[in-house]
């Protein structure tokens, strides 16, 4: 097996403290700003040295409320993308603007011209827009692993696609899609495994800060794009439900899961580990924040990352790893603890709780963002920082299972395409996010309305093309939706057809079969179907 990395796994006992529960003190809790704390004499206070011996910590807190947050950006949608938008495709398009489409169209007409010379007919934005279309139904209708023979089938498929486009002319895009110059890939690629989708990845990955502020909180994790053939970079991630594919490092924000930066992992340089990853990633993805709390897991906790985010203004919550040096002696000595018991240990600035959900079971959390030692009210005494990881640790999680339920993705030998594929899924997330801020009463009642979103968005992007088609599709009722996205109207009396208002069929006044049709003659107003009717312009 080529190119595959194993990534680290650890046990989900471990990493999962216990599903969300509301928090309940019955202590008053005051914000205290840094100056106004008392001066504590440390030498009176019960000490823990950490293990490596360079850390003092204490069992008793150094102040008494929880520390405040205070986002530097205006959270939710910004005023720069609630002024572009006035409906569904607008919210999409924002993500893949006319610079985005320039770079697909510039190197995939280069690629069909190079392989098939003159004969290859270049690819324009409307038929890209399509060909995008057509992928974000096909996953609406969870057709995305589907045959295209079997999707542009006249009697099992679905009328759409053989309405929008041939089957041949999707087979050709799919063929030739690129999103860089071939010539120069091989020197681009010495020093950068993720060249053959980097311009347009980047000018993507810029584009998502600008439109939307997360809330006070970002959760930031890892998420696996399922791909099985040949890669660099590939990964084999077994507690993931596709175990193979390609490692994005994301920051989301925790309530919305809305994706607010994105970084690829491309493995090792030199095939040489590298050193502080996690610590890397945090700063990477938080570039720019200031004001918010960071949600992670224990792959990227460590003592120096939160002390180097606090200079920042940022806190953190995350589970750590047992084998830190960070971590002092006492608070792994918990397997003769009962269930439901807590320890605590505190710096000036950070806290650490080691939580015993059930007999010889522990979990070890971090936080700046907590300074005392809170626990609830309830049976299970479950300390507050556990529950407020818990309240937004799933926002990657979440992103995944949504993405995946109407993925673009289909069945490719290419990492580029299937990376694009991942571009547009979460860019058609992210707009729904968008648009549901600017009309929040959008279908607000209906479960489903993200399927809803997606299929008029599918849609909207397909009827341009479908309208510029020369010829009609043999099939009937992709032709009957052909027609319809015209809306042929015509105030002159030249034969051709409209749908009647009342949307009433009739049977065909010309077949001797009973064949059933929407379309009347506007001269006679007699029931014609496809068969029988013929199209002119208003001028002949």
């Amino acid at each position: 097996m080529d190119f595959i990395e194993v990534a680290e796994s650890f046990s989900d006992e471990d990493e999962e403290v216990s599903e969300i529960e509301d928090y309940e003190s019955g202590d008053e809790e005051i914000e205290v700003s840094d100056d106004d704390l008392e001066e504590i004499i440390l030498e009176d206070l019960p000490e823990y040295l950490s293990r490596d011996k360079t850390i003092q910590w204490y069992e008793h807190p150094f102040r008494h409320s929880r520390r405040s947050t205070n986002p530097s950006l205006q959270p939710g949608i910004t005023r720069y993308a609630a002024s572009r938008i006035s409906d569904i495709q607008s919210s999409f398009d924002l993500f893949l603007p006319p610079q985005l489409e320039t770079i697909i169209l510039r190197n995939t007409n280069r690629e069909g011209r190079r392989v098939l010379g003159a004969t290859f007919e270049d690819i324009d934005t409307p038929t890209l827009r399509a060909y995008i279309g057509l992928l974000i139904l096909a996953g609406v209708f969870r057709s995305n692993n589907e045959a295209t023979e079997s999707l542009w089938d006249a009697e099992i498929g679905r009328p759409i696609f053989r309405a929008v486009m041939s089957n041949k002319t999707f087979k050709k895009i799919s063929r030739f899609i690129r999103f860089d110059d071939r010539s120069t890939r091989s020197s681009r690629r010495e020093t950068d495994k993720f060249a053959p989708i980097r311009e347009l990845w980047d000018s993507w990955v810029d584009i998502l800060p600008k439109l939307y502020n997360p809330q006070k909180n970002i959760t930031i994790d890892e998420q696996l794009v399922p791909f099985r053939g040949r890669c660099p970079f590939r990964q084999y991630m077994p507690m993931k439900p596709a175990k193979y594919g390609m490692k994005n490092w994301v920051a989301c924000d925790s309530g919305t899961s809305y994706v607010w930066n994105i970084q690829p992992y491309t493995g090792r340089i030199n095939n040489t580990p590298e050193r502080n990853q996690g610590m890397r990633v945090v700063q990477d993805l938080t570039a720019g924040l200031k004001g918010y709390n960071i949600t992670v897991d224990n792959f990227f906790t460590s003592y120096e990352l939160p002390q180097k985010l606090l200079k920042r203004e940022i806190t953190s919550v995350g589970t750590i790893r047992k084998n830190k040096p960070s971590i002092p002696r006492v608070l792994l000595e918990s397997k003769k603890w009962p269930a439901q018991s807590s320890k605590f240990a505190f710096t000036k600035d950070t806290t650490l709780v080691t939580y015993v959900p059930k007999k010889n079971r522990s979990v070890i959390l971090q936080s700046t963002l907590h300074t005392t030692n809170s626990i609830n009210n309830k049976e299970n005494k479950k300390p507050l920082i556990i529950e407020d990881y818990n309240a937004s640790k799933g926002a990657v999680d979440t992103l995944d299972k949504l993405v995946a339920c109407y993925s673009t993705k289909r069945k490719t030998k290419r990492w580029p395409v299937a990376v694009f594929c991942n571009i547009i899924d979460i860019s058609c997330y992210n707009a729904f996010i968008l648009f549901t801020q600017v009309e929040p009463d959008w279908n607000k009642s209906k479960l489903y309305r993200r399927r809803l979103f997606l299929e008029q968005l599918g849609r909207a992007l397909v009827n341009p093309y479908m309208q510029m088609r020369k010829s009609l599709p043999r099939a009937l009722a992709s032709a009957d939706i052909v027609l319809k996205s015209r809306n042929l109207t015509d105030d002159t009396n030249n034969t051709t057809t409209t749908k009647e208002e009342s949307a009433k069929r009739g049977r065909c006044k010309f077949c001797p079969k009973d064949i059933k049709t929407s379309f009347t003659c506007n001269n006679c107003k007699r029931y014609v179907c496809k068969r029988h009717f013929i199209v002119k312009c208003k001028d002949c």
